[in-house]
């Protein structure tokens, strides 16, 4: 027994020792930095600052910004969420092409998230973008500049996560709908269930962990998020598209504010704790285990 606990922690050290290393440790540290004002480039030593990092931050108002921003990226969420059920309801049954088109909305989840922005930035392009080109051709002379544009790049984000999330949820969905028993729905609709009645009253609650499940899930990734925002406008045009992890990378990266980033980035993470507590406090009411 002892041989075979030996064995087991001999299969798990190295991913505890990578977690460590590469989470555990920096967390702490930077969880130390935050109540310092070390400026990387400087060569001087960390100095302890108390709370100042925060009281910057309330008076910031690129901060104020980014938390603006990073409340609009919770849009997505839901909308994907019921867009990747709803299609993954159409593709649990008999449809022609099924597999083709599971393999169509779920190709953008496994593919780069950069290459996936560098597309999108081509879709929306202004002048010769296949968007445009269509907006133009149904009468709107001036179609939206978009990602170049400080009034339309945040909704040209929230329209990229919206298509980026469907895929995922789907197949997460399509998962949860299989482990539904087939007897269940025909016995419902033998007692004269509509459609609707079945979608609402069986199909719903039996799937809401699952829903509970990436509705904690997608808030997390979309404060997270990063790579494909950062790739097409660095937070701008004008700051219109900073968001936490860019604001946070921008003041540690570019300006060597650590102890500052660091502030912001446990900033990040207790709306993430925050949000994730509320939605685990409201599961009582609307979740079915």
């Amino acid at each position: 027994m002892k041989r075979q606990r030996l064995l087991g922690y001999v299969f798990i050290a190295p991913n505890l020792i990578g977690m460590m290393i590469f989470m555990l440790i920096p967390a702490l540290f930077s969880f130390y930095l935050m109540f310092t004002d070390w400026v990387f480039a400087s060569g001087e030593s960390p100095h302890f600052i108390g709370l100042d990092n925060f009281k910057m931050m309330v008076r910031d108002d690129l901060f104020a910004v980014s938390v603006k921003n990073t409340l609009l990226v919770l849009i997505p969420v839901p909308i994907s969420i019921i867009l990747g059920f709803l299609i993954a309801v159409m593709l649990n049954n008999r449809v022609y092409l099924q597999k083709t088109l599971r393999a169509f909305f779920f190709a953008p989840y496994f593919t780069s998230g950069i290459a996936i922005a560098f597309v999108w930035m081509v879709l929306f392009q202004p002048a010769n973008g296949p968007i445009n080109a269509f907006l133009r051709s149904v009468g709107i002379a001036e179609p939206p500049k978009w990602f170049a544009s400080p009034d339309t790049a945040m909704y040209a984000v929230l329209i990229m996560m919206i298509a980026g999330g469907i895929g995922y949820n789907m197949i997460i969905y399509l998962a949860a709908l299989q482990e539904i028993s087939p007897e269940q729905l025909e016995a419902a609709k033998i007692d004269g269930a509509t459609f609707g009645q079945l979608l609402r009253l069986i199909i719903l609650p039996l799937v809401s962990p699952t829903t509970l499940f990436l509705m904690i899930t997608g808030c997390i990734g979309s404060i997270k998020g990063f790579g494909m925002i950062y790739a097409i406008t660095q937070g701008g045009p004008a700051n219109s598209t900073t968001v936490f992890s860019i604001f946070a990378y921008k003041k540690a990266f570019n300006f060597y504010e650590m102890g500052y980033a660091s502030a912001v980035s446990w900033s990040m993470f207790l709306l993430i704790l925050g949000i994730s507590l509320i939605q685990w406090a409201g599961q009582k009411k609307w979740v079915h285990y």
